[in-house]
């Protein structure tokens, strides 16, 4: 109820309403587009889905947020934010067109990923650039707190959104995985024409405030995350919180390899009985994520953030063997719940250790190295699932290992909760 109060209060402001609605249709957009990629890399009849192919669309969809990330700031501080989002948006249609045509006329595969990279690539300033601008369309401190909690949820829930209507579109019989990648297209046109609603100067920058060497801004860039690293190095506390979630987020991406090749080839005998599984297996993942939004304030209150890191990581280690060298459906389902709901509870106490253990000043340049670790992670964890996985995903080896690192990680941090 008072999720819902606070958004009836902010929806009065014109400029938070037109900036909102920008972001649901374009993270709807992403959320349709990421899996149009992935029904193609997995689910394409013409193609014999290997987990190294997988890997290569992970690092399509992940390493864009990761190495442009620090730098797109630098960018959004001097171009004007309002057509960042209308251009931006009007860059991705026509780049996902391509995308479109590029699997209509059979290319070679790294032709095709350019062309994806190239989509994801710019998702960077389009996300980065809605929220350097939500202060200019938010008056007040309380009700900019309102507006940076719900609309980044929002977000999610579009992106979650237009990921399900892409499954339903190629549920319904769409063969042509050109057709998932043109509603991604559509919607992101949509999301250029909904920016138009601002006046270009709305969303920002201040012309004065501008650091006019654009050399010397990417050196100063570069030179914070340095400086970002050496703060890190004298946290250990905020240190080991983040190699903690590191690990975790490997193992959490190694699994979702492995489950994405049993839906292809062990779990059904059609395209579309397998894309179903995979549907629902990240729906009760997601709905683990949820839980885990709800639990966490209540179990950090009473075990403490590293005490629950290692509660989280013990679940893993305990019934990731028990619950996955079935390789069956039921018992990956429950499994995905729990990893699900363990790796955002990981998360949720990282963020909150790290906000408190290191000193303001260097809070922004450690989180940007956050966002790389994490992202890091998830795709280094595609590459090692490749080299261990057979065609039909079934692996005790991966099981074995991905069980002893998070048995490593809950060991780790209970020693470190004692000391």
């Amino acid at each position: 109820m008072h999720a819902l109060r606070s958004l009836r209060v902010l929806l009065r402001l014109r400029g938070f309403r037109s900036l909102l609605a920008v972001r649901l249709l374009s993270q709807a957009a992403d959320g349709a587009f990421q899996v149009a990629l992935a029904t193609y890399v997995v689910f394409s009849p013409e193609k014999q889905t290997s987990p190294a192919a997988i890997a290569s669309a992970m690092a399509v969809l992940l390493l864009p947020y990761s190495l442009l990330g620090p730098f797109t700031g630098v960018l959004l501080d001097r171009w004007r934010r309002r057509q960042v989002l209308l251009y931006g948006n009007l860059l991705r249609t026509l780049l996902a067109m391509a995308t479109a045509a590029l699997i209509v006329a059979k290319v070679p595969d790294w032709l095709f990923y350019a062309s994806a990279l190239s989509v994801t690539a710019v998702n960077r300033f389009v996300l980065a650039g809605l929220s350097a601008a939500l202060p200019r369309v938010v008056d007040g401190e309380e009700k900019l707190v309102m507006a940076n909690s719900l609309a980044p949820t929002a977000g999610t829930l579009a992106a979650t959104a237009g990921g399900a209507l892409a499954f339903a579109v190629r549920l319904a019989g769409s063969t042509v995985d050109a057709f998932v990648v043109l509603l991604a297209a559509a919607l992101y046109f949509c999301a250029a024409l909904t920016a138009l609603r601002m006046a270009p100067q709305l969303l920002g920058p201040d012309p004065t405030m501008l650091q006019t060497d654009l050399r010397e801004a990417l050196l100063s860039t570069a030179r914070g995350l340095v400086d970002g690293l050496r703060h890190l190095a004298e946290r250990r506390t905020a240190a080991r919180a983040l190699a903690a979630m590191t690990l975790v987020r490997f193992c959490y991406g190694a699994l979702t390899v492995m489950v994405l090749m049993l839906s292809r080839y062990s779990w059904s005998s059609t395209e579309p009985e397998g894309l179903a599984l995979l549907g629902v297996t990240v729906g009760v993942s997601g709905a683990g994520f949820f839980m885990a939004a709800v639990i966490t304030p209540w179990a950090v209150a009473r075990l403490s953030p590293f005490g629950w890191i290692a509660c989280c990581a013990a679940l893993g280690a305990v019934l990731v063997p028990s619950l996955g060298l079935f390789f069956l459906p039921g018992p990956m389902l429950a499994a995905a719940f729990v990893l699900g709901l363990s790796t955002q509870g990981t998360k949720i106490s990282t963020d909150t250790i790290v906000q408190s253990s290191v000193d303001d000043a260097f809070r922004g340049r450690v989180f940007a190295l956050y966002d790389v670790l994490f992202n890091v992670a998830f795709v280094g964890a595609a590459a090692a699932a490749a080299l261990m996985l057979p065609p039909d995903g079934r692996s005790s080896t991966l099981i074995l290992v991905v069980t002893v690192l998070y048995a490593i990680v809950a060991t780790a941090m209970v020693r470190f909760r004692r000391s």
